[in-house]
Formats: C-alpha cells, structure tokens, sequence
C-alpha cells in the first residue's frame, strides 16, 4: 500500500454547516496515490494528543496536489482542525485503506450524514449511469455539487428536503434502481441498504465508518464482525482501517 507521512499544509478552509468543515490540503504527490473511498489520519499540532483522526477524502486534485475533506467538528482533534486557517501546518499521513473498486455498471451512491463527503470524489470519477442518496438529519451540505455530476435523491428526517425518512424511502419513492451499490454512513442504514441489496440481488460495497486509532492496521481497535476468518488474529474479525473501510457487504456482518 502507498503511503506517506507528510506536513500538509492548509490552503483553504470554510464552514458549510453548524458543525461541518470543508478544508483544502495541500499534500503534494500524495493526492496522485489517492483513490475515492480512502482516507487520510490528520495530526494535531498539541503533542498531548497523540492519535491521529481519521478523515475521509472528499476530493483529489492530482494536478495541484490537494485533497479536500468534509468533516464534522465533535471532538478536541476536530475542533482543532476546524480553527486552522490557509498556510498553517498538519502532519497527515495518506491515503489509507481500500477504496471502492468503481465498475462500468449503473449504480446508486448512497451517504448518510458524514458518509455523504467521500461518496463525492466516487461521484465525479464514475462513468456510468448514476444516482446519489444523500440522508441528512437536518442541514443540507454538499448536495449542489453532487448535483453537477450525478443525479441526486435526497433523503431528510424533518422532511423538509425530499423525502421524508431515510435513503431507502427516497429510493422507494423514487423507484430507482441499480446493478451496484456504494455506500457510506452510520452502521444501522449500511445494515439497512445491505439487507436490501441482498433481497433485490444488487451488488453492494460499503465503506464503514469507524473511530481508529493507528490506521495502519496494528493496533485491532476498529474491528468488525467478518463472514470470513482474518488470517491476522484468527477470528471473524476485519480491520476496518487496513482491511477497509470499503468491503463487499456480504463480507461483514452487522449486529
């Protein structure tokens, strides 16, 4: 696997959201290595804080040797992250984990929540027929950019955009239809998209989102439950971080 431990530096940065940041890096040859579905693990400069945090990629730039991420500021790291401004420093190290592995096949795109940034790269980079699911709880983000490349559905708890409910009431409501399936979001609508893409016999990759610690694979604290036995730790365990994020859905099983 290609990665780098670099200083980025921060070329842009804005708020979208109450809580959602959209920052630019400048990471030089990195951005080239970089698939949709990867991430990177972002430093902070406070040396009391020693673990990195995971962030998806939400857009590459190869040419400017950049990539975007969307993230949500909830934690001290994130927050951190989210006061910094163009031409301050981060160590980041990237890309990490599998990406999705994009086919010639009509497909629909679904996010939920912080899901929604890394499907977007996927979006502009796929040559196929394609729709977007976005599910939002309550602020749109996002949504107009993902509009200028696919064709977008959207989901919202409030109803007040879209349909009313989740990704797969749009998708009901809409009648859509697919040979393959992307997704990112919160474990209970993967669990949910998986079951349906098993009942309409759709093949299904899904990308799992998950607190990690080393992202390289070493440190077995962002396991999940495996149909197969990991030949790493001999149990029904899949590193997200190294293994991942994207798996076929038939690999994992959700509690």
């Amino acid at each position: 696997m290609s990665m780098k431990k670099i200083v980025a530096s921060v070329v842009s940065q804005k708020q979208i959201g109450s809580d959602v940041f959209d920052m630019v890096l400048n990471v030089g040859d990195v951005a080239a290595m970089a698939k949709p579905g990867q991430f990177i693990s972002m430093y902070s400069n406070d040396k009391s804080k020693l673990l990195p945090r995971p962030i998806s990629i939400c857009g590459i730039n190869a040419e400017e040797g950049t990539l975007r991420v969307v993230y949500r500021a909830v934690g001290e790291g994130t927050k951190e992250f989210s006061k910094m401004v163009p031409g301050q420093t981060l160590d980041v190290i990237g890309p990490l984990g599998n990406g999705f592995t994009m086919k010639d096949k009509k497909a629909i795109l679904f996010g939920g929540g912080i899901g929604i940034p890394p499907m977007l790269e996927l979006a502009k980079q796929l040559n196929c027929d394609s729709t977007a699911v976005l599910g939002y709880r309550d602020e749109i983000f996002l949504a107009d950019e993902f509009e200028k490349v696919t064709k977008v559905a959207i989901a919202s708890e409030d109803g007040k955009t879209g349909t009313k409910g989740n990704v797969l009431d749009a998708v009901r409501e809409q009648n859509l239809d697919a040979e393959i399936i992307y997704a990112c979001g919160p474990m209970p609508m993967l669990k949910a998209i998986k079951a349906w893409a098993e009942e309409k016999n759709i093949e299904c990759q899904v990308s799992l989102e998950e607190r990690m610690a080393c992202g390289i694979g070493a440190c077995l604290a962002c396991v999940c439950k495996s149909t197969e036995v990991d030949h790493h730790t001999h149990v029904h365990n899949k590193r997200i971080c190294k293994d991942g994020p994207v798996f076929d859905a038939k690999e994992v099983v959700f509690e």
